[in-house]
């Protein structure tokens, strides 16, 4: 059966997002010798609904990002999507295990913490339910039978945004990890202390702000020579901003990813820059991905992950970005 005319539609629609795709996974390594992922016997048929399962807690900005992409990828090819997700590791496994036995016809996974997840996700791949894995767990994506992953190179973007910090002149990092655990949370600050340097690493809890601002500002306070704080989640910069005003600490802060607190601060010269890895992105693409492998059985990538970060959010282009944060799309 030849596809519609609303999929060659839908295709044209999402050619550039495919090529753009492409382009950045071809980046990711030059001369890379990648093998491809065993995978269970493919089928062509429809992508009719796809489930994505996210380690993410509700509400979180970050998260809702994420959220925005895919659905709106759902609605732009005329697929059904249904987000969930879970900061608990046994949780999100169950949750994906729902998806299997529901037979949905794809599955777009997040894995913070990889080896919780791996049954689950080696289930739906014996299953025929092509998976495309997005944000953490890079590494572990293709051994575990996904057919692509969309995210950001932990270690890389950490690296980037540590030079960052040295060539702004600082000396000494204060690296906050606020999940512990998190497998890309750990990748950013080892990142970090390749580009930057001299790094203390921090653990706190974002589930619990009162103490992980204490802990922040202890630490700057029992440490005068800390010029520099990275965070690793949005939500922790407005503490670690709060910290240093209330320490009484020099230190300049940084931090990955965008919400509406992290853009006024870098417009009020309280944050020196955000890491943007377009999360958009990872919601929106994985679902491309999964319908044109559904309906033509096309990867992205050969194997090597689809890059959609780093990119950096400043005081330079910062206006630009504040709208589109504003919309949900940032």
């Amino acid at each position: 059966m030849r596809p519609s005319r609303t999929f060659w539609r839908g295709v044209r629609r999402l050619s550039p997002w495919l090529a753009a795709a492409a382009v950045l996974a071809a980046c990711s390594g030059p001369g890379a010798d990648v093998t491809s992922a065993p995978q269970a016997p493919a089928s062509v048929g429809q992508l009719r609904s796809v489930a994505v399962v996210t380690h993410g807690s509700a509400g979180d900005a970050f998260w809702n990002v994420v959220k925005n992409g895919a659905e709106a990828a759902g609605k732009d090819l005329g697929v059904r999507v249904e987000y969930n997700s879970s900061g608990d590791p046994g949780q999100q496994a169950t949750l994906i295990d729902n998806a299997v036995a529901q037979g949905v016809d794809g599955l777009v996974v997040s894995m913070a913490n990889p080896d919780a997840l791996k049954p689950s996700i080696e289930k739906a791949v014996a299953a025929g339910i092509p998976v495309v894995t997005i944000n953490s767990g890079e590494e572990q994506s293709a051994a575990f039978g996904a057919i692509g992953h969309v995210g950001q190179s932990e270690r890389q973007a950490g690296a980037s945004a540590g030079k960052r910090l040295a060539d702004a002149g600082k000396h000494k990092m204060l690296c906050v990890i606020h999940e512990a655990g998190n497998v890309g949370a750990n990748e950013r600050c080892a990142g970090a202390t390749q580009g930057f340097g001299a790094t203390v690493n921090l653990q706190v809890d974002i589930n619990n702000p009162t103490d992980a601002q204490s802990r922040i500002k202890g630490a700057l306070e029992s440490d005068p020579s800390l010029d520099a704080v990275l965070t690793l989640n949005s939500q922790v910069a407005a503490l670690a901003v709060s910290s240093v005003k209330e320490s009484h600490s020099k230190a300049v802060v940084a931090t990955f990813d965008l919400n509406s607190d992290v853009v006024n601060a870098i417009r009020a010269g309280t944050l020196l820059f955000a890491v943007d890895q377009q999360q958009y992105e990872q919601g929106y693409l994985p679902v491309v991905m999964l319908k044109m492998y559904k309906s033509n059985l096309n990867t992205v990538g050969g194997g090597l992950p689809v890059q959609t970060g780093p990119a950096f959010v400043d005081k330079k282009n910062v206006d630009a970005i504040a709208a589109l944060v504003g919309q949900g799309t940032r």
